[in-house]
């Protein structure tokens, strides 16, 4: 599909292959790995995202007259609203009960990850735009003649200029960790109060005395052994909370082999045998908790993999924040405190478009409310608190 603007040309691609990789990646920067062509790659190649799973590519790709890639975005056409993270489930329910046809819809995200980064790529010094990025994924949206075009888990410049496009706004929450300088992880016990302190100490002890090794794996040093422990990790997790898995068995390795040594595989091992591991992406400033698995049950296991080496592997890197994925009000006591995330909804129908909107401004009054009430269980020292 081709739709023209003025001095541009918006191009969709059913594959992310269509479009150089140099290219892409001369748009999407080297900050955020879930939008960099070899993660989308990956998603792709390894059969994750694609007919089975209901993610359909339409890479969006913006040029000027002289064919340079101007802007990108990783875009799928979805005729469901799973894998997303950002629930619009009500929305389309309330919009076919009322005789109108939400899907296919455009989303555009990093799949399956709630990962929040840059949605639409713009190429440094092009001089081209966000809104200019928006205005042509909406005429697409217009000429294929669909409901919506969803930018999930967008930064918070893209969320802004978005709204100021016409772009319904979505507040969500997750828990981050932000790295207040420390140098090392009994800095960032000290930054605690003193029975949250004990309560942290005591986990991490319990953890590290029940018998298992701790190591921790990047790129080239992940094996296939490694691999298919995790992969039997995923599984069991997601056959257990979820029932149906997104990512297949190639795709792990397939990550470790574009992305190298972003990817992070924090292993817990009995007798050398893999027995748990957590798996996480290196930006340029942050460490991204992805998926995790384990098989058995040890105490604070979970705590220890997910968050706590998260926690020591970015101090010792020098990163600014571990992002710990979805959900997990439990994060809070583990110092990863509530922070915002965005996304922004182009919906083409007048009244949907209305009524989601009231919904949303009553839901971000609430989010907010909801992140400043958990705040104050908050585990770090109040000013001026001392032991």
């Amino acid at each position: 599909m081709s739709s023209s603007m003025t001095d541009l040309t918006l191009t969709l691609h059913r594959c992310i292959t269509d479009i150089p990789a140099a290219d892409w990646n001369a748009c999407a920067g080297e900050t955020n790995p879930f939008v960099s062509h070899e993660f989308l790659l990956a998603v792709e190649e390894s059969g994750s995202a694609g007919p089975r799973t209901g993610w359909l590519p339409q890479h969006a790709a913006l040029r000027n007259t002289a064919g340079l890639l101007v802007a990108a975005a990783p875009m799928y056409a979805k005729t469901h609203s799973y894998g997303e993270y950002v629930f619009d489930h009500g929305w389309a329910h309330a919009f076919e009960r009322a005789g109108g046809k939400y899907y296919p819809k455009l989303q555009v995200a990093s799949p399956f990850s709630p990962v929040p980064g840059p949605r639409l790529l713009l190429r440094p010094d092009s001089g081209i735009t966000t809104a200019a990025m928006a205005q042509a994924l909406v005429q697409a949206c217009d000429e294929l003649d669909l409901s919506s075009v969803h930018a999930t888990f967008c930064t918070p410049e893209e969320w802004q200029c978005l709204g100021e496009q016409g772009w319904l706004q979505r507040m969500g929450m997750q828990f981050h960790w932000d790295n207040k300088g420390y140098q090392t992880f009994d800095d960032f016990l000290g930054a605690l109060s003193s029975r949250k302190r004990k309560s942290l100490k005591r986990e991490r002890r319990d953890a590290n005395s029940c018998g298992l090794e701790y190591v921790t794996l990047r790129g080239s040093e992940i094996g296939k052994r490694e691999w298919d422990a995790f992969y039997q990790f995923y599984s069991s997790t997601v056959d257990r909370k979820w029932g149906s898995a997104y990512l297949t068995e190639e795709f792990f390795p397939l990550l470790g082999k574009r992305l190298g040594d972003r990817v992070v595989l924090m292993l817990a091992l009995e007798a050398g045998r893999p027995v748990a591991g957590a798996l996480n992406l290196m930006g340029a400033d942050t460490l991204y908790g992805r998926n995790w698995g384990c098989l058995g049950d040890w105490p604070f296991l979970h705590f220890e993999l997910c968050y706590y080496r998260a926690i020591d592997f970015a101090i010792t890197q020098g990163l600014a924040r571990v992002e710990a994925g979805a959900q997990g009000e439990h994060k809070i006591q583990r110092g990863y405190l509530p922070t915002p995330t965005f996304s922004a909804h182009w919906i083409a129908h007048p009244g949907l478009r209305r009524a989601v909107g009231s919904f949303l401004e009553e839901e971000r009054i609430g989010k907010l409310g909801e992140m400043e009430a958990l705040m104050a269980y908050s585990p770090y020292k109040k000013l001026g608190e001392t032991d």
